[in-house]
């Protein structure tokens, strides 16, 4: 795994999901993390000091995985970054088939009602 910068991260990860547009996936995970031992963050919690808590982002496409990390300050910039690149992206997903519970439900009684034998 290779921690990159977050350009370049934005780069490869953009990639990624060229190469994955006909066939496979890509999983990204996004993580709080210190990127300090337990023993480290230890000694500051003792002395202390605040701990700076930064996020760690993993893509992989099951072939190559690469990661990041972004600081509180990058933050803005780097989120709206990856949510155009995510936007531009995910055009092969399908249309989600609802079924209208109204409708449903008044086809059902008209059936129903139709089918019953009428009582004199």
């Amino acid at each position: 795994m290779v921690l990159l910068q977050l350009d370049p991260f934005l780069n490869e990860l953009t990639s990624m999901f060229e190469r994955s547009t006909e066939k496979g996936s890509v999983w990204v995970t996004l993580k709080r993390s210190s990127l300090k031992s337990k023993v480290q963050k230890n000694k500051l919690a003792t002395a202390g000091e605040a701990i700076e808590y930064r996020c760690l982002i993993r893509a992989t496409d099951g072939k190559k995985t690469i990661s990041a990390s972004v600081g509180p300050k990058d933050h803005q910039r780097f989120q709206a970054s990856y949510a155009t690149i995510l936007k531009a992206h995910m055009t092969a997903l399908k249309k989600r088939e609802r079924k209208d519970k109204k409708k449903s439900a008044e086809i059902e009684k008209r059936e129903g009602s139709s089918k019953r034998p009428k009582k004199s």
